[in-house]
């Protein structure tokens, strides 16, 4: 099984988000992040390494980033209640976990010119890998880039988008697709030029039949052709399927996976679920690394989600 997980990903270029450079996967460096153990262990070195421009010009890939954070899961679900905007990329531009997602932003440019649509679905095999952090945090640094971003979360159950945007839940998605509001009323203009949002709304008591009916389709067809980018965050594709539903209209699916926390096993799990209901993976993220003294890596960043709603 670990053999195949290489190659059933679509992809050979890692970013290294502690040391800021991009790291070209030989098929030796490859095997070693794949079949290096049974779980995502604090043991994985790449040595070969060249700016991003260079890697992308010379490697046939798809796409593929680790990145780190810095707080601990009770400083960061602290912070999020203070209706404040929480982006990285903001509020610590010259962090190189924001360098390597500007790489990341490269390599996406690379793969979208094959994709179907400019729709970018981020998913993770379970809880706790950073799919929001990721999601929040390119779709900043893609609008700081001068397009047109929509953010939006469509984890309809235990979507906690709005806290990093600084907003409340309510009034977004499922109220959208249900038809008690408008799309006005649902989209949010952060303060982030060229960057809006959409946060989940209340959760419904039918998550899935909301995403598989037409309306949703509709709406992901009208966003891209009124955005440059439009980023959904999901639940993960072991806990629901509604991420295989939401992957049926995005032209580039992503996956998360956290050094540490995630099992070889589950990844590989999280890509037969994906293939099983017939969406390309285009690559994963290898988030919360951290580079040691050593030379091998570490993980560190937070959960998310919260499942109360609150007024």
């Amino acid at each position: 099984m670990r053999a195949n997980l290489k190659t059933r990903l679509d992809t050979s270029l890692l970013i290294a988000a502690a040391t800021g450079r991009s790291v070209l996967a030989t098929d030796a460096a490859a095997d070693q992040v794949f079949n290096r153990a049974s779980s995502w262990t604090p043991s994985i070195f790449i040595e070969q390494t060249r700016p991003a421009e260079e890697a992308l010009d010379s490697a046939k890939i798809d796409t593929v980033s680790p990145v780190q954070s810095e707080d601990s899961a009770r400083e960061q679900r602290q912070r999020l209640r203070d209706n404040k905007l929480h982006l990285l990329a903001v509020n610590a531009p010259a962090e190189l976990a924001v360098e390597a997602l500007r790489s990341l932003r490269s390599s996406l440019h690379f793969a979208g010119l094959e994709a179907q649509n400019n729709v970018l679905m981020i998913s993770g095999a379970s809880p706790n890998a950073g799919k929001t952090f990721i999601s929040t945090n390119l779709a900043a640094v893609m609008a700081n880039a001068g397009q047109r971003v929509l953010l939006i979360d469509g984890d309809l159950r235990r979507g906690d988008l709005h806290r990093t945007m600084g907003d409340k839940h309510n009034n977004g998605l499922s109220e959208l697709l249900s038809g008690k509001i408008d799309l006005e009323t649902a989209r949010r203009h952060s303060s982030v030029e060229n960057l809006d949002f959409i946060p989940r709304g209340r959760v419904p008591p039918n998550p899935s039949e909301l995403l598989t009916h037409p309306n949703f389709g509709a709406f992901v067809e009208r966003m891209a052709a009124a955005y440059d980018h439009v980023i959904i965050d999901t639940p993960p594709i072991l806990a629901v399927t509604d991420a295989a539903v939401i992957g049926r209209h995005a032209g580039i699916s992503l996956l998360v996976a956290r050094f540490g926390v995630n099992q070889l096993r589950e990844i590989s799990l999280a890509m037969k679920r994906f293939e099983q209901n017939g969406i390309p993976l285009k690559g994963a993220i290898f988030n919360a690394v951290e580079k040691r003294a050593s030379g091998y890596s570490s993980y560190g960043y937070t959960s998310y989600g919260s499942t109360v709603d609150e007024d």
